[in-house]
């Protein structure tokens, strides 16, 4: 999208404050300086009939008292100057950025304008439900910051993806094709994506009631792809992959937890990003009875968390390996329930195919054993027995053998805490050494 130039925006902010300093001082306002102000505002009204202004207008249904907000809002980031200027204008305030009452005062806003200025600063107004300013900014001495989005689409900027409080980057390199999966489970999750991918068709343009999310629960034993799915989702769309880390939402503290709940997702509202909340039964589970005064406060942090994802604008993956350990009320809130069974023969025989290195040199024995039909593993055990395997042949310089596999099929059923028979292994039994 070719863009033009936004300077006629900051000359004439420059020119309203210069006025506003002026009748300050008691001044007034000279015909030469009234006159430069009347040709800067017909500059910037053919301006916002242009690209990066008609775009983002119409996308986000904008009125021309959000427009002059957000030009206020952006000025520092374009114009350090501007922001020097804001500065010296909000005595008590070290910030470059504008608060409202500022706003108000440069462009001279009666009564009645007064009101329709704080309607478009509350937190279901386009400036805030589409992430263009930084939330919070609705109290009158509160500086108001445009986020990375604004000035990505008004100013050309690369937008700066920063994690928000109490998450993880995750890698989203895997594809479609990386998935084994039955193909029930592949078009759920194809059409999970479409709540994503459609959403300003059906919303936007068809008119839809939709308040927030998507959410998603992926649920199904450890090992399952869950996660992996999620990466691929998130590759897919071409969107960062965030997990949040529930030790850091969870407090003992009474209103900790609903503090670090409002953080997360102020940062993350209405953002480009993906949320995973990996193995969330601890967060999610059943809202039990009133015993003492701190079941009383676990309820009401169960509470708060239902209402702030309903309310998020922005996909929200949870993952499950006990569903039904999950409230009730909670899951009637899923736009989509994904189940991910334990894989069958010929998904384990995929899988062992995918996950052991394609270069590896590998003993024509392996060929000769079935896999997949001879021990029942997840996808989970199927990567680390695999990768094991390869790091065992490495070690002693040699090709992968059936008996590395068998130790590293060993190892990976032993992590489970329970005795493992050794007729488990199937065909690798005999390549298992004595003792184990």
């Amino acid at each position: 999208m070719e863009t033009v130039s936004l300077v006629p925006e900051w000359n004439r902010l420059d020119l309203l404050v210069f006025c506003l300093a002026a009748g300050r001082r008691g001044e007034k306002i000279g015909p030469s300086v009234q006159e430069q102000l009347r040709a800067e505002q017909k500059k910037v009204h053919i301006l916002r009939g242009q690209s990066p202004w008609r775009e983002v207008i119409h996308k986000y249904g904008l009125s021309h008292l959000d427009q002059e907000i957000l030009v206020c809002a952006l000025a520092p980031e374009a114009e350090p100057r501007l922001g020097w200027m804001f500065q010296e204008l909000q005595p008590g305030l070290s910030s470059p950025y504008p608060c409202p009452a500022l706003m108000r005062e440069i462009f001279v806003l009666d009564e009645e304008e007064a009101k329709l200025f704080q309607r478009s600063l509350s937190a279901t107004a386009p400036l805030f439900h589409h992430g263009l300013l930084e939330q919070g900014g609705s109290r009158l001495y509160r500086p108001l910051q445009p986020t990375s989005k604004t000035s990505a689409e008004l100013l050309g900027w690369s937008q700066v993806m920063e994690a928000p409080p109490g998450t993880v980057l995750l890698e989203t390199n895997a594809t479609w094709d990386d998935l084994v999966l039955p193909e029930a489970c592949m078009q759920a999750l194809r059409e999970f994506l479409l709540w994503i991918t459609q959403r300003v068709k059906v919303v936007d343009e068809w008119g839809a009631r939709l308040c927030g999310g998507p959410v998603a629960l992926f649920a199904g034993p450890s090992g399952t792809g869950k996660t992996f799915s999620a990466e691929v989702l998130a590759n897919a769309i071409g969107w960062p992959l965030f997990r949040v880390d529930l030790g850091f939402l969870i407090s003992k503290y009474v209103g900790e937890t609903e503090k670090n709940l409002n953080a997360l997702f102020d940062s993350a509202h209405a953002r480009n990003m993906v949320l995973l909340f990996d193995e969330a039964d601890s967060l999610f589970g059943k809202r039990g009875e009133i015993r003492e005064a701190r079941d009383r406060y676990a309820n009401m942090e169960v509470s708060h968390l239902l209402a702030r994802m309903e309310r998020h604008q922005g996909p929200c993956i949870l993952t499950s390996n006990m569903r039904w350990h999950l409230d009730p009320a909670f899951a009637r809130r899923f736009h989509s329930v994904i189940e991910f069974p334990r894989p069958d023969k010929e998904a384990r025989t995929r899988l062992w195919q995918c996950h052991l290195p394609p270069r590896a040199p590998l003993a024509k024995k392996i060929g000769q054993i079935n896999l997949g039909a001879e021990m029942t593993l997840t996808g989970g055990q199927i990567r680390n027995a695999a990768l094991h395997a390869a790091f065992l042949a490495a070690g002693e310089k040699s090709v992968i053998e059936p008996s590395h596999i068998a130790r590293a099929v060993w190892l990976e059923l032993s992590k489970e805490g329970q005795e493992v028979r050794r007729q488990s292994l199937g065909m690798l039994e005999t390549y298992l050494p004595e003792g184990k």
